[in-house]
């Protein structure tokens, strides 16, 4: 596939617009932070459904939310990069449906996961609420718990001293449902899934396109990119759970991207 790349002096206008409204949301985020001690994200940012936070235009607003300036730069960089050529190839309102249908399908394939893995601790937290015991509650924690608190072992040794206290048990049950109420209110943020969704079209449509990496810098192509980062993601939702990158997200946002261009693909014989 041939295409002329944009002058590196023009954004066409879809990516210009995100590019405005995801840093002016940044600085909004800051000054109300700052100013009117007001934290923003908890309104805009994705919580899970389960959360008292939770709204459903959060799946939308969330897109437009960033954690910092770096989680900021890298989205939009990329989204400047890579979304400006398939916007000046597919024009804007196409360009603008597949990245809200990527960043869509991201925070549900997030949502989704997060929905399993938190049933999964609710679960193993009723089975320990019925029968509060130190190895069940050390259990709990070696299985649902990243690098806890060596506090947590001080008091698991001193419950193993006294099994029979109600006292300990109690403590355990609300130190455990804490957990929980913590793990449910935790917001995503970030227009992550769009921005792998707006790389995977690219890998697509322009498969042998030599990319420069920065670290290392070696070239590659946009092909090999993209099955990389796909596989990377995908060793990394299963063996980080709970980290503060939704890897999940990263992979729904190719997945939706794929499948959308697949169907495109089929109702035409092009795909322009």
């Amino acid at each position: 596939m041939q295409y002329r790349p944009p002058s590196m002096n023009v954004t066409p206008p879809v990516v210009k617009n995100l590019l405005i409204i995801n840093i002016l949301m940044l600085v909004i985020t800051w000054v109300f932070a700052t100013r009117f001690n007001f934290d923003l994200v908890k309104i805009m940012g994705l919580y899970y459904p389960g959360s008292e936070n939770f709204r459903p235009y959060q799946f939308a607003t969330h897109m437009f939310m960033h954690g910092g300036f770096m989680h900021l730069f890298f989205n939009m960089f990329a989204l400047w990069m890579f979304g400006r050529i398939l916007e000046s190839v597919w024009g804007g309102q196409r360009f603008l449906l597949y990245y809200f249908v990527t960043g869509l399908g991201a925070a549900g394939l997030h949502t989704l996961v997060n929905w399993i893995e938190i049933s999964s601790v609710q679960n193993a937290f009723e089975a320990f609420a019925a029968n509060p015991n130190p190895d069940a509650y050390a259990a709990f924690i070696n299985k649902h718990i990243n690098n806890p608190n060596p506090a947590v072992y001080d008091f698991i040794r001193s419950w193993a001293n006294n099994p029979g206290s109600s006292s300990y048990a109690q403590t355990a049950i609300s130190n455990l449902s804490g957990y929980i109420e913590r793990i449910m209110n935790v917001p995503t943020v970030g227009a992550s899934g769009a921005v792998f969704g707006v790389l995977l079209a690219f890998g697509m449509l322009f498969p042998n396109t030599q990319l420069m990496l920065l670290f290392p810098p070696i070239p590659i192509k946009a092909k090999w990119l993209v099955i990389g980062y796909g596989i990377l993601e995908v060793w990394l939702g299963f063996t980080q759970p709970g980290s503060n990158v939704a890897h999940f997200a990263h992979i729904g946002g190719m997945i939706f991207g794929f499948f959308l261009i697949k169907y495109w693909n089929k109702r035409k014989k092009t795909f322009f």
